[in-house]
Formats: structure tokens, sequence, C-alpha cells
């Protein structure tokens, strides 16, 4: 008899997709929504400036810009389970040491290199978790548990946008902004850590390698795919529409809660940190997710082309709820939530259609996981350059016309919309690479 290998005596286990589906999607949007959306929330407690906030925030968000360029070489690792664990684990053990150097004099610098630690964690870590998704399940699988994909990723955005930040603004009631916020980032520390040694568990393994791929031909293949993303028919253009897309939100994603922090008197709302943190985590969230589904279904019954001038409205449509928050200056709690809650139903509702125009315009033909990852750089790169300089203009502007100028914004987009490829490109149009 032949002796049996330790592979064949221990076969890889294979889990149900729901003891790791929802929770691998948690992990995935804890560390992003901790970058995106609440250091900006801690920055403006501990008294930063909006200016330093888009400029410091906007430049942690390049990780996810460029995560595609090295998105190949995650594929040299013999074990898709034990990236996806490390870069958990990794994310973890920098917010946990942030909420640490929130107490240090030199807090500001060193919270913005280990933000810069989590967000590069943050969006390798998403590859992997997108790879070993796709890896570990069949194509009915994979449609049969999106659902959970988008409903635990934006389940982190109602729990620290939401839970966490209200907590916060408890706490620095008690206790002072820099304990108050040290609990949140410590408390996200923990929760990722333990998500890592849960996943450890949970997680299938596919794809084991019994020897890595090489590095040059890594490379090679990274170079294939850059060249025919060039390549395609109306690449430019549909480029300078992806970024101009975006060119509002970016704004108004940055400015905007922090106008909603700032005191009436100098055009803000007042509103406490866990008064901003209670609309946007519930009613916020909902009106998203409702917007996002509606959006799809709308997209879907009269086509991307027919419904893309909509979308960019639709997506423009927080602009013109900031600039009425602006002008009217609401005391009402009801009006404030309402008026929030139409924003991010808007949000949702227009973000279907870029994501839409990448995938079925932009990722079409030969490469399409990597050209689809390309476009959403792309996608990323028109959020973070309009977010770096929202400070400086909401600064020149002040609130009121900084919404108004949001709202101009919109219309470059909306003009390209006329002109730019809306089909997905025949086979035959596709230039060799």
């Amino acid at each position: 008899m032949d002796k049996a290998t330790p592979a064949q005596l221990q076969p890889e286990r294979t889990p149900h997709p729901l003891a790791w589906v929802p929770s691998l999607y948690l992990a995935q949007g804890l560390p992003f929504y901790s970058v995106a959306l609440v250091a900006g929330l801690m920055f403006k407690s501990m008294g930063v400036s909006n200016e330093a906030i888009g400029h410091w925030t906007g430049m942690l968000g390049f990780a996810w810009v460029f995560k595609a360029l090295w998105s190949p070489f995650l594929e040299l690792a013999r074990s898709k389970k034990s990236v996806v664990v490390f870069f958990q684990l990794l994310g973890g053990a920098a917010l946990g040491m942030l909420a640490l150097a929130l107490q240090l004099p030199s807090w500001f610098a060193l919270s913005i290199a280990l933000l810069a630690v989590v967000a590069m964690a943050s969006s390798t870590h998403d590859i992997a978790a997108d790879g070993l998704y796709i890896a570990s399940l069949d194509a009915r699988q994979q449609a049969a548990y999106a659902g959970w994909q988008g409903a635990f990723f934006n389940g982190a955005k109602f729990l620290s946008l939401g839970g966490l930040v209200i907590l916060a603004g408890h706490l620095e009631q008690r206790f002072g902004a820099a304990p108050a916020w040290s609990t949140v980032f410590g408390l996200l520390g923990a929760l990722m850590a333990a998500l890592g040694l849960y996943h450890w568990w949970a997680l299938p393994n596919p794809g084991l390698r019994s020897a890595p791929a090489s590095i040059r031909g890594t490379a090679d293949v990274l170079v294939d795919v850059v060249k025919a993303f060039f390549a395609k028919r109306g690449i430019w253009l549909g480029i300078l529409f992806i970024i101009l897309f975006r060119a509002g939100e970016g704004q108004i994603q940055t400015i905007g809660p922090l106008f909603l922090r700032d005191a009436r008197a100098i055009g803000g709302l007042g509103l406490s940190t866990q008064e901003v943190g209670a609309i946007y985590g519930t009613a916020g969230t909902a009106a998203f997710l409702a917007g996002s589904v509606l959006g799809g279904y709308f997209t879907s019954w009269i086509g991307l082309k027919r419904a893309m001038p909509l979308l960019i409205l639709a997506m423009n449509l927080p602009n013109l709820v900031f600039y009425y928050l602006g002008v009217a200056q609401p005391e009402a709690a009801g009006t404030i939530t309402m008026a929030l809650a139409l924003e991010m139903f808007g949000y949702g509702f227009g973000f279907v259609g870029i994501i839409l125009f990448i995938m079925q315009v932009i990722a079409s033909g030969p490469y399409q996981t990597a050209h689809y990852a390309l476009g959403t750089g792309f996608m990323q790169l028109g959020f973070v350059l309009f977010k770096m300089v929202s400070g400086d203009i909401q600064h020149a502007l002040g609130y009121r016309q900084f919404f108004l100028w949001v709202l101009l914004a919109a219309l470059p987009a909306l003009l390209l919309s006329r002109f730019v490829r809306l089909e997905p490109e025949r086979q035959a149009d596709v230039a060799p690479a």
C-alpha cells in the first residue's frame, strides 16, 4: 500500500458559504469606512481644519487607486486564505496602534501613518477577498451569495458610521475627544483581529499552489493587461468620464459631514457627533441601500445608455440637498434627517451608473476582471482628486457657495455622457495587445 500524504490524510474542508461570506465582506468594509468616513469625523472632533482633512484623507485614498497594479502579484502566494487573514490581522493591528497614538503629542502624524497602513492593508485585502470568493464558489453560488456581499459590506458602514460614531459622541461628552476616539479605534482593531482569527478557521482554501508562479511571468501578464486596456476604442474619453462622474461626490462626501458638525455661526448646522452618526448610520444607510437596489432595477429596465443622464442627475441630488441645507439652515431634526436620507438615496441610485459603465463598457473584452480593477482604480482616482481639493475650495468660498460650485461640477460629466461610448465594445473593435 502506498503511503498517504498529509494532504490525503487531512482533506480540504469546504465550509458553507454562509459561514464565511458575510463575515468576509464585513471585514472588507470596516477598514474602508474607517479610513474613508470615520477618520474625517475623528479629525474634526480633534480640531483639524477642513483643508487638512481633505488633503490627508484624500491622499489615503490612493491605496485603492493603484491596487490593480499589484493585484497580479498576490497570485504568487500559495494560499489565498493566508493572504486574506494576514491583511485582516495587519489592519486590525494598525487600528489598535492608532487608538494608542491618539494619546501621544505627535498624534496627527502618527495617525496619518497608521491610517496609511490600514488603507494599504484594506485595498490589498479587497483583491484577495474577491479572488477567494470567485475561486471558492461556482457561478451559481457567486450569484446566490452576491446579496450577502453587499449587505455586509454596507453593514460595516452601519456599524462604523452609525454605532461606533454614536458611541464616540457619547464618550466625547464624558471624557473628551481623544479618549473617545481611542476607544472607537480600539474596538475597530479588536473586531478586525477577531475576524482574522475566525477566518483562519472558517475560510475555504481554494487553489493551493504546489509551486508559486514566477515574478517575471506575473509582470509580463500585468504589462499585457495594461496595454490591452489602453488599446480600447475611446478609452481616454471613457477615463475622463469616469473621473468627472465623481467630481461632485468626492467633494460633498468629504465636506458634507464637516458642514453638519460646524457651528451655525460659521455656516454649519451645529450637529453633535452622535447626531451625525445616528442619521447616517440608520436612515442614511437604509436610503443608500434602497437607492442602490432601485437604481439597478431602473437601469436594467431601460438600459444603461438611456438611464445614464438620469443616473448622473441622481448622483448629484446630494449636492442639491446640501445646497438647500446651507441656504435654509433648518433646525428641526426630522427635516435634516429626511434631507440626508434623500441625499443618500440619490447617491446610491446614481452610483449604479458608474459601476455598470465600468463593468459593461470599460471592462468588456479580454482581461475582463483585470480591466474592471483598472477601471475602478480610475473611479477612485476621480474621488481622491476632488476630495483632496475640497477643503481648500470650501475655505475659499464658504459653505453656501461651495455647495453651489459642487452643483455646477456635475455639468461636465452630464455633457460627456452624450459623447462617450455607452455600449460594450465589439470583439472586432478590440485592438490586439
